[in-house]
């Protein structure tokens, strides 16, 4: 990587084509790498540092509080109303501050300063990321980690490599400055705070949170607030003057910037308002005084909750006013009201490419009827285009009501200040409200992709975007009925296996829909269907069986035992009774179903593929085997045919099949389909999402079973840890993991280890999921195996013997399971004999 614009040689000094005052700092993508540089080019910049305002102004005396924390190597943390905490500690502290301070008031700004400041400086390494979510710090870190070439980078693990980049950071004699731009996730970013040992690099962060965590591990905030008096006339005074305008500026400068409140954003949409409109600071102060009196009917003081003041509301209406004059004004005000009800951190520029949206639009600029009595045609609405749409959006960002940048990610590329998309919003009556949400919320569904786990970015940013749009529109997209994008919006959490946001997305779901529709409606059975299955997914099995069975009966009752909508009610509660080991009862719904829907919507309807997997491994839990693989030879054949190859549920069926593979002896043929299968998963939903860590899993224990057991031990460690940290300790996909574990550490001969694992995971199944569960059966004869490797045989065959009549008892006498135990425990009692 060439240093490029801005770079810095080798020696530190600034090139001749070093940064400007207004010049673009354009680092490195944001895309994962996945090849290393033959060597490292210094210095090494990632990320994307803001363009700095063209009258930026340096904060003097917040820059002042920031160095003195930097120099007593503290994080700082800049905040608007707290205390400093932050206490200092003994050693090298890596000097890290966090500014903290409302939306508009220039965080962002300042620290884009230091980082231009850092590369003139002649930093080795600069780093700027988003830090919304965790995964863009991640990916910003693992890519860093490829360009310096951190040891332990393999390019073939986000999340390792960004652990190598802290480690390199923290052991380097390079200077560098991280920067971590608003911080929403507190939790999540406390590993990975950068640190250095060795006194040369610092970091930056930003947030609007404020919250007393962030002066702990040595931080320290610093508030920012708005502009001085002294700041915010300079900044009008700059901006007008370097725009050839000087001639605005006049005696009520100083009562302008005060009517402002001082507000660096409301300053900025003043400024854009007078250089456009070529009117001086008195004309403008007496248009704002005059809009004020006549916003107090629909934003009166009372209503303002949060403090924000109504100065940058009147701000904005006047910018508003003045797109009106340019031929695509009219579409600008609509795609504003738009863009009011969505998220303000952003939505994709592909979301105004919709049919929806475009029809929206377009019908927003049909002119008024005719007023003759005459019978005339009605008036078409003109047909508004993607570069329609983008032509009001470039107008609006000029207006700086928004902000618009194509060049940036593409997930964001639509960002509005939370002030300002306030103020549209209660500028639109509330009899328009309904049909802008709805416009919304269609767009939304037609971007959403119908496999959105390839795009983790893509479907978060329509997740957020489906959150405000509900949150802004109150019970527009629940009342009459469900709009269907809040129910992709909580099946795209379930799918990207975040099982904890997606139950309380369903709780809040279940519990409106309650309380508008009633408990019966469909729409609140659907919601409550839903809850269960996330229950299911965060191992609250038995919580899951109670909420879908009062699903299930109250369907039967309110549309038949054959409706379609009954069908998948029931078969989700066939797999949860699966899920509790009550395989029997599973089978009993899965062939009825089955058959109901083969008869309904044919065989090769996905549903119907669906069900006739989960019959197969009820069928493979149940011990027939052979009648499981038949079935799954069926589904997998299928679902290549119909889905694709890298459907997920084409993996899932594939994955489904090995293990029956796998009990029937066919070790090779189960290995060489699930290393397909991990392979698939791995690209599509991530290395560390829970289908993903199963089909590890299952790989790892058909490695044991053909006596691959250090292979196996390598991956089952894996799994173990990522399972403990992303679903907790008593999760019972954990308890696998840990039982799998133990199996290979007494195959390998490490009985001490594996009876001590072995012993913890039994009475955890016991209490967790019951004495009678088929995993409970599972890690009590493996227990015993372990205690008869240790010499303990008579506690080895008295467990056993109870295994062996549980299993006759609960699985029948000819279960593999059963057959396995019975002959282990007699060829155990010969030899004691």
């Amino acid at each position: 990587m060439s240093a490029g614009a801005g770079g810095v040689a080798a020696g530190g000094e600034i090139k001749a084509s070093a940064l400007g005052a207004n010049s673009t700092v354009t680092y490195t993508e944001h895309l994962y790498l996945t090849e290393t540089a033959a060597s490292v080019q210094w210095p090494v910049l990632v990320g994307s540092v803001p363009v700095l305002a063209s009258a930026f102004q340096p904060r003097t005396v917040l820059r002042q509080a920031v160095d003195v924390a930097r120099g007593r190597g503290h994080t700082v943390v800049l905040a608007s109303d707290s205390p400093d905490t932050a206490r200092p500690e003994s050693g090298i502290r890596t000097p890290v501050q966090v500014m903290t301070g409302g939306g508009g008031v220039g965080k962002s700004q300042l620290a884009a300063a230091y980082a231009r400041e850092a590369v003139r400086d002649g930093a080795d390494l600069v780093l700027w990321t988003s830090a919304g979510e965790i995964q863009q710090i991640l990916t910003a870190y693992a890519q860093a980690a490829l360009l310096v070439q951190a040891p332990g980078c393999t390019g073939g693990d986000r999340q390792e490599d960004a652990q190598a980049f802290l480690d390199w950071l923290a052991a380097t004699d390079r200077r560098w400055l991280v920067v971590l731009d608003d911080v929403t996730d507190l939790d999540a970013i406390v590993p990975w705070w950068p640190d250095s040992q060795r006194g040369t690099g610092w970091v930056l962060a930003t947030t609007r949170l404020k919250d007393p965590r962030l002066t702990g591990g040595g931080r320290t905030r610093v508030d920012v607030d708005v502009f001085t008096p002294t700041e915010a006339t300079t900044y009008v005074t700059t901006r007008l003057t370097d725009d050839r305008k000087p001639h605005l500026l006049d005696d009520q400068a100083p009562a302008l910037v005060h009517a402002l409140g001082y507000l660096p954003l409301a300053l900025g949409h003043a400024a854009a308002y007078m250089l456009r409109e070529n009117i001086p600071c008195t004309a403008y102060l007496q248009r704002f005084t005059e809009r004020a009196t006549r916003l107090d009917e629909i934003l009166p003081r009372w209503a303002d909750t949060e403090r924000y003041g109504r100065q940058i509301t009147t701000t904005l209406l006047l910018a508003l006013d003045a797109t009106d004059k340019d031929p695509h004004g009219p579409l600008a005000r609509a795609a504003l009201r738009i863009t009011a009800f969505l998220d303000p951190a952003g939505h994709p520029a592909a979301l105004w490419h919709t049919h929806t949206l475009a029809t929206h639009l377009a019908e927003t600029q049909r002119p008024e009827p005719p007023r003759r009595r005459l019978r005339r045609r009605a008036a078409q609405p003109r047909p508004v285009t993607g570069d329609d749409a983008h032509a009001a959006l470039r107008l609006l960002d000029r207006y700086a009501l928004i902000t618009y940048d194509t060049a940036d990610d593409q997930n964001y590329a639509v960002r509005v200040h939370t002030l300002t998309a306030r103020a549209v919003r209660e500028t639109v009556p509330v009899s328009q409200q309904p049909t802008l949400a709805l416009a919304a919320a269609s767009a939304l569904l037609e971007l959403w992709p119908e496999i959105d786990q390839p795009h983790p970015g893509l479907a978060a940013t329509l997740r957020a975007n489906t959150d405000a749009l509900a949150d802004n529109t109150g019970d527009v997209l629940l009342h009459p009925d469900t709009h269907p994008v809040l129910y992709r919006a909580g099946n795209s959490l379930r799918d990207a296996g975040l099982a904890a946001p997606a139950t309380a997305y369903w709780q809040h779901m279940t519990t409106s829909s309650e309380r508008l529709l009633g408990d019966k409606h469909p729409d609140t059975l659907t919601a409550r269907g839903n809850l269960a299955s996330s229950y299911r997914q965060a191992g609250r099995t038995e919580e899951a069986i109670e909420l879908l069975e009062r699903v299930v009966a109250d369907i039967e009752q309110l549309l038949g035992d054959e409706h379609p909508g009954t069908l998948p009610a029931r078969a989700n509660l066939a797999i949860t009774y699966w899920q509790a080991g009550r395989t029997e009862e599973a089978i009993a719904i899965e062939e009825r179903v089955l058959a109901h829907l083969e008869r309904l919507l044919g065989d090769e309807d996905p549903n119907t593929l669906t069900v006739r997997g989960n019959l197969g491994i009820s069928y493979w839990r149940a011990g027939r085997t052979e009648e499981a693989i038949e079935l799954l030879e069926r589904v997998v054949a299928d679902s290549e045919r119909l889905l694709g190859d890298k459907h997920p549920d084409t993996l899932t069926a594939r994955g489904n099949l090995a293990s029956s593979y796998r009990q029937a002896g066919r070790t090779e043929e189960a290995i060489e389909l699930l290393e397909r299968v991990v392979a698939g998963l791995e690209q599509l939903l991530g290395d560390e999402h829970p289908d993903t860590l199963a089909a590890r899993g299952n790989l790892a224990t058909s490695y044991q079973q053909a006596g691959r057991t250090e292979e196996a031990i390598a991956i089952e460690e894996r799994v173990l840890a990522d399972s403990e940290r992303l679903l907790g300790d008593e999760h019972p996909d954990t308890l696998t993991a840990r039982g799998n574990l133990a199996s290979s550490y007494w195959l390998a001969g490490h009985t001490g280890e594996a009876i001590a694992i072995e012993e913890r995971v039994l009475a955890d199944s016991e209490r967790l999921l019951g004495d009678e569960h088929p995993s409970t059966l599972l890690v009590r004869g493996n227990l015993a195996s372990s205690y008869r490797q240790a010499g303990r045989t008579e506690e080895a065959i008295e467990l056993l013997g109870r295994v062996v009549a549980d299993c006759e008892r609960l699985l029948g006498d000819e279960h593999p399971d059963t057959l396995t135990a019975r002959e282990a425990l007699l060829a155990w009692q010969a030899l004691e004999e």
